[in-house]
């Protein structure tokens, strides 16, 4: 319902389902009970990612070189949560995921050219390719790149470093991330998790 309704808000059409695929899985944020964040971490796999639909050529690139992709997809947030720790809490967790869980080495996105700069500035993103049109919304759309060896020497530089004052020593998002003190315990967790879950 939030993917929904959050997408809705900005124009895009149809209806934003969650599928029941192995190759996915999808975080949640709540407050008090009620989902106000989604993100949905897709593995590629033999079926691929859905940005294949229009950027095939250029994940295929990044396949040849040996890239083991994960795509971030359905990112939603509630607006009246006006927590960028929240935001970025889920965006670590997805990264925790794909990372130390999959052994995943790059993140894709594709976001529509008002979003592009957010992912490029606050972290660190790069355009891939061209702007194309994305059927599954009818809207333009990029594709971005990071590599997570980038990703979690931002973490190692900046995570936790936001105050409560505003103050911070780096002006993208990356100080609203866990510090890695915090990471290391969640990745512990999430290792022995998935292990009683495999045994």
């Amino acid at each position: 319902m939030l993917i929904n309704k959050m997408y809705a808000w900005r124009g895009y059409p149809g209806t934003h389902q969650l599928t029941d695929d192995p190759n996915r899985i999808t975080l949640t944020a709540t407050d008090k009970g009620e989902v106000v964040g989604t993100l949905t971490i897709g593995i590629d796999s033999k079926i691929g990612l859905m940005a294949d639909q229009i950027f095939k050529e250029e994940l295929d690139v990044h396949r040849h070189r040996g890239a083991r992709l994960c795509e971030f997809t359905k990112f939603a947030f509630d607006p009246s949560v006006r927590s960028k720790n929240a935001l970025a809490n889920l965006f670590h967790l997805a990264v925790i995921y794909a990372r130390n869980i999959y052994d995943c080495t790059d993140i894709v996105i594709e976001v529509n050219p008002r979003h592009r700069r957010f992912y490029e500035r606050m972290l660190g993103f790069e355009q891939e390719g061209d702007l194309k049109i994305n059927p599954r919304v009818n809207a333009p759309a990029y594709l971005l790149r990071v590599n997570f060896e980038y990703v979690t020497k931002q973490i190692e530089k900046y995570g936790g470093t936001f105050d409560a004052e505003g103050g911070t020593t780096d002006r993208s998002f990356y100080p609203y991330f866990f510090s890695p003190r915090e990471e290391y315990g969640i990745i512990n967790r999430l290792m022995r998790m998935d292990e009683l879950h495999a045994a």
